[in-house]
Formats: C-alpha cells, structure tokens, sequence
C-alpha cells in the first residue's frame, strides 16, 4: 500500500465527521473502542485503501485543532485501519457489536506492540510517515509466505 492521499470526499462517501457523528450517537466520549467503530465503519463503506486516508485526515485534523499536531502518529493510524479492514472482511459482521466480540483483540489499544517496538513507533520516520512491523508480520502477511 502507499502513502494515503488527501480524502476529497464524494456525494457518495461518508466524510470523518459523518462517521465521527454516527458512532458518538451511542457513546459517553470518544475512546479506543470509539475509535475502532469509526474505522471499521470507514473500512465497510469505503475500502481499506481510502479509509486509510478517511481516517489518517481526521484524526490529523483533530490533533492540529486542539493544539497538539504532534499527537497524530502515521504509522499507528494505518496499522489500525489495516488490523480492522483486515478483520472486517468477513461479510458476517453485520453489526460493530458482533464484529467487536469477534475480534476483541482489536479493543485492546496495546494490540500494536505484538508488531512493533516501542523504539520503532518512537522514531520520528514511523510517526510521520509508514513503517512496516518489525516483530512480526501482520496476519495477512503470514499468508503471504
């Protein structure tokens, strides 16, 4: 996969606040699970590829309004929406509910330690840009081997 683009969004696909809106519907505050919702949702109305953009340009947005753009994290942003397009394949999660109960390890906000070190997301190349794993492969690429 490349570097995402910038999102123009269509007629068609959901914009980040769209998306923000209908998960906040249901939630207190906007969490880890929050977080995973708005991504699985991004991933099933618009592809891995362009819920990478989607998602990496709102959470970029957010940071830089509320004064701390050096809370976004490249790497960490398309992991996440790659570990959930990943899961969210399977065309019998018809719910975020069901699809959460079947894939709890996504709820864990540590999940990406099993691929990373903490050194490798540290430098400044993974949080400005992508950085493959480099503990272990994501699932899709064990099948790849």
């Amino acid at each position: 996969m490349t570097p995402h683009q910038p999102v123009i969004p269509t007629p068609s696909a959901p914009t980040f606040e769209t998306l923000m809106a209908e998960v906040m519907t249901t939630a207190e505050r906007f969490g880890h699970r929050e977080h995973v919702h708005l991504t699985w949702l991004a991933v099933r109305r618009c592809g891995v590829p362009a819920a990478v953009g989607l998602v990496s340009d709102g959470i970029q947005r957010i940071a830089r309004d509320a004064g701390a753009p050096q809370k976004y994290h490249a790497t960490v942003s398309r992991a996440w929406v790659e570990l959930v397009g990943h899961h969210a394949a399977r065309p019998d999660d018809g719910d975020f509910a069901t699809f959460a109960d079947r894939h709890s390890a996504l709820l864990d906000k540590r999940l990406l330690t099993r691929f990373y070190r903490p050194a490798t997301l540290a430098d400044p190349q993974a949080k400005n840009g992508w950085v493959e794993p480099d503990l272990a492969p994501f699932p899709w690429q064990n099948a790849d081997q």
